[in-house]
């Protein structure tokens, strides 16, 4: 998942891409409210989150819902963050599955760390001053 308006980055490995794996997933990293974008897979169905999806099957890759000039429903910054993803792995030449989920966690933590602000390096400095 990646939040549009903060730019955060939650990506887990997971067991397969079934509708009560997948729910659990959205609702443990998203709040109430939060607008779900996808594609056309069955599995977001039963997702209690307003939600729309594109419908790559039939060549559809962005849509304007909301009449605004904005094609505001697309999957193409997660696309995109796969394709880093995939970069990423690439040196190691096949990561073993068991170890799949740190890869993951390590590329994450690269992506959400240029997010990072001023302030929020400054929080955890005094959170670990303070520790001591």
């Amino acid at each position: 998942m990646v939040g549009r308006n903060t730019g955060q980055v939650r990506l887990r490995v997971k067991p397969d891409t079934q509708a009560k794996t997948l729910c659990g997933h959205v609702h443990g990293c998203t709040r109430p409210g939060s607008v779900l974008y996808t594609d056309e897979s069955d599995s977001y169905t039963p997702v209690l989150r307003p939600h729309a999806a594109v419908c790559h099957s039939r060549k559809e890759w962005a849509r304007d819902d909301d009449g605004d000039g904005l094609r505001e429903v697309h999957t193409n910054t997660l696309e995109g963050l796969w394709s880093g993803l995939r970069t990423f792995l690439r040196p190691f030449r096949g990561v073993h599955k068991h170890y799949l989920g740190g890869y993951v966690a390590v590329y994450e933590f690269g992506v959400n760390l240029k997010r990072s602000s001023v302030s929020f390096i400054a929080a955890l400095v005094a959170l670990h001053t303070f520790a001591r």
